[in-house]
């Protein structure tokens, strides 16, 4: 008794928290006969047409089946049973996070006959009252998108309003524009993301921690309203990403997306400036494949994506004019042309063996000082050391706002950044009751600024 009470305490004290991981959908439905009346022990059989996985089951005694924890894909369902004709429909599209219903009639005859059923009306999803939509693996891989920046897709749902640098590519943009999105009338980058079911949220500020490459992504379900018990810790929506495994034939691709400064136009301010066009090169390349290891039985994917972004970035800034530099301030002034003396501060009275100041009823100082000649500070005066200092700063290249001089100096500076993008995913069958996937993303980024 002491044994058990002591390891449960250990389990209390190393508990960790765990969430809830799950991107399968699921296919439900009944089998009933020409009267509607329940068909019981049905065989039931699913199969996976990518990788020619198989489930059977048989029906209850209220004619239900049920198959959960697909991996999204084409699957294709037959239905036999003694006196009925053999039941068969393909393909059946299973979506990241859907339940589908797939209702059987069956229709009396041999079970060497077979009603194959090829086109039907689009699935809906009854089986949960959860709203939002699915951007299935053609609009995934083929939408244009700057950078590729998958997210980029989730402005396609209603519900969805994207916020400012959401969707544009992610290097070399704040890292919180990843998630900038506002789902369901929540605020943005309160609303949850997952891969594989896994949260990629981080605890600082719940920004998106990680944006895959397009061809590794399968398809994603946005839900905008109304989530199931499974989903928490959020207040918004919830995207779920799936990423593609490997089938029973060997697919694969390179492809490389290049943009320069060629059809780009100057900013307004470097036209006014005469400063030249900023540079600007974006690569993105890379290669995926994947394919059958053992056939029918494992499977895996890998993908690998290289992104190199260089370009200047113009900037608008205010600078010392040759005349402060000397220490000229003659001719500084406010918006309204009113000059800006300069003080010397070693005529503050009271100070530096000055006269005294003069003091107000409290008997407080009232401190004063003389503004320099001419608002000319003697070349005498100025510290050697401050001569240097002003090399921070470029030279104006522009006349600025009037009387102040302001925003006088403008450039192009170099910014962007590169990163390295790994996915490598195996999937394994041991039989109809027991399946595994592994999957393992690493990201290095660098960014220049």
């Amino acid at each position: 008794m002491r044994f058990r009470i002591t390891l449960c305490l250990v389990c209390v004290l190393f508990t960790a928290l765990c969430f809830g991981q799950t991107f399968y959908g699921s296919l439900v439905g009944s089998v009933n006969d020409a009267s509607g009346s329940a068909v019981p022990q049905a065989s039931v059989t699913l199969t996976n047409l990518g990788t020619a996985e198989r489930r059977v089951a048989a029906t209850d005694a209220s004619g239900n089946y049920q198959f959960v924890n697909l991996v999204p894909g084409q699957y294709r369902i037959d239905v036999e049973k003694a006196g009925f004709r053999r039941f068969a429909r393909d393909p059946i599209t299973v979506e990241v996070q859907s339940s589908v219903r797939i209702d059987v009639p069956m229709q009396i005859g041999d079970v060497s006959q077979t009603v194959e059923v090829t086109a039907q009306t689009p699935l809906l999803q009854t089986e949960n009252a959860s709203l939002g939509q699915v951007v299935e693996a053609r609009k995934v891989l083929e939408m244009p998108l700057n950078g590729r920046n998958v997210f980029g897709l989730v402005a396609m749902v209603p519900g969805v309003v994207p916020g400012g640098q959401s969707g544009t590519t992610p290097t070399g943009t704040n890292p919180f524009a990843w998630g900038n999105y506002q789902i369901g009338g929540g605020q943005s980058n309160q609303s949850a993301a997952f891969i594989d079911g896994a949260p990629i949220n981080a605890v600082y500020g719940n920004l998106t921690a990680l944006v895959p490459t397009q061809d590794a992504v399968q398809e994603f379900r946005v839900q905008t309203n109304n989530l199931g018990p499974e989903f928490g810790r959020l207040a918004g929506g919830a995207i779920s990403l799936t990423t593609k495994s490997g089938t029973n034939g060997f697919h694969g691709s390179a492809y490389e997306f290049f943009r320069n400064r060629s059809l780009n136009a100057n900013t307004f301010f470097n036209n006014k400036a005469g400063v030249k066009r900023p540079a600007f090169s974006q690569n993105q390349y890379g290669a995926n494949i994947g394919g059958p290891v053992i056939k029918d039985k494992t499977f895996f994917f890998f993908s690998w994506e290289g992104f190199k972004l260089r370009q200047g970035q113009s900037y608008v800034y205010s600078v010392p004019t040759d005349a402060m530099r000397s220490g000229d301030f003659s001719n500084v002034r406010t918006a309204s042309g009113a000059l800006v003396p300069i003080y010397d501060p070693l005529t503050t009275c009271g100070r530096f063996n000055n006269p005294a100041c003069a003091r107000d009823a409290a008997g407080n100082e009232i401190l004063s000082r003389q503004p320099f000649a001419g608002n000319i500070i003697p070349a005498n005066r100025i510290d050697p050391a401050s001569k240097v200092l002003t090399n921070l700063w470029g030279r104006a290249n522009g006349l600025g706002n009037a009387f102040t001089n302001v925003n006088n100096f403008t450039s192009n500076a170099s910014v962007g950044g590169q990163n390295d993008q790994y996915n490598a995913r195996v999937d394994h069958t041991f039989s109809d009751k027991h399946r595994l996937f592994s999957r393992y993303t690493c990201r290095r980024q660098m960014i220049m600024s």
